[in-house]
């Protein structure tokens, strides 16, 4: 639980989707907010009428000199920050084969070293006060590769492993992790936050072209509300005890505990030959 009655929260990517849904019912609940975007103009209408304890900043979390500049504004405004989301990033989709080497590092810097910059800059203010809250915003992705998604996952995982790390080494201090795992949401992520290499070699028509088109065609009818969703992540702050993992919607809560369920399985059912790699008299 978010110790202050009154607590600040960074999120980063409030220009649309679930950042921009999380932002307004945090500054609906009366809370303080550093609302960021890439172009600030984006998300400087989340001021409006709450300028004392909303801070609007531009931030693209690639670029180490912004992230300290935010860090120290958020600082000098409200002398805290209690709950940092990570959400800024987007989707890159090919076949692993015809992924394209610069946009597979252009996405790792947003999705993966920028979110880890972004959590660096913050833990020094958060070990000083003894209590914080991270939540970084993987995907299903995280623990699923889907045919097309392969860098996309491969971020997400990273992420993922990450938290692990993370939650080990701050939870003595006081500090929280979550990873939001969203599966399918109405965000128009396809439409804005999404880049394709088209799949041009047959082999791969049936796995990742299907998926490609697939993805932009069901853009829009998805089940996933990121306002409920945004509900549910505002829940697991005010939580004692906060869950490690929060996946989000009924397509992905399924297939998340399906693929675990498959994987304990399989490591199971190879036992023997795993404990078979010690030497014998360990």
């Amino acid at each position: 639980m978010t110790q202050n009655t009154n607590p600040v929260w960074f999120i980063t990517g409030c220009s649309t989707g679930f950042g921009r849904e999380l932002a307004k019912l945090v500054i609906e609940r009366g809370w303080r907010a550093v609302v960021t975007a890439r172009d600030r103009a984006k998300v400087a209408d989340l001021t409006e009428g709450a300028a004392d304890r909303v801070l609007a900043l531009s931030l693209d979390v690639t670029e180490a000199g912004q992230i300290t500049a935010a860090v120290g504004a958020a600082q000098d405004k409200f002398g805290r920050i209690d709950v940092l989301v990570n959400n800024a990033g987007y989707g890159y989709q090919s076949s692993i084969e015809e992924g394209e080497e610069a946009k597979i590092r252009a996405q790792f810097d947003a999705n993966v070293f920028g979110l880890f910059a972004l959590t660096r800059a913050v833990l020094p203010a958060m070990r000083a006060q003894k209590s914080g809250h991270i939540l970084n915003i993987t995907s299903v992705a995280g623990f699923v590769g889907f045919p097309a998604s392969g860098y996309y996952a491969a971020t997400k995982h990273a992420v993922e492993g990450f938290s692990d790390s993370l939650a080990a080494e701050v939870a003595p201090l006081g500090i929280r992790v979550t990873c939001i795992e969203p599966g399918p949401f109405r965000t128009d992520w396809a439409g804005r936050s999404l880049i394709q290499t088209p799949n041009a070699i047959p082999d791969y028509a049936g796995t990742a072209g299907t998926r490609l088109k697939a993805t932009s065609e069901k853009s829009g009818t998805q089940a996933g509300d990121p306002v409920r969703a945004s509900a549910a992540m505002i829940k697991v702050t005010e939580m004692d005890a906060p869950p490690r993992h929060l996946v989000l919607g009924a397509w992905g809560y399924d297939a998340v505990t399906t693929r675990l369920k498959q994987a304990l399985a399989e490591i199971e059912a190879w036992r023997e030959t795993s404990i078979a790699a010690d030497y014998p008299e360990a």
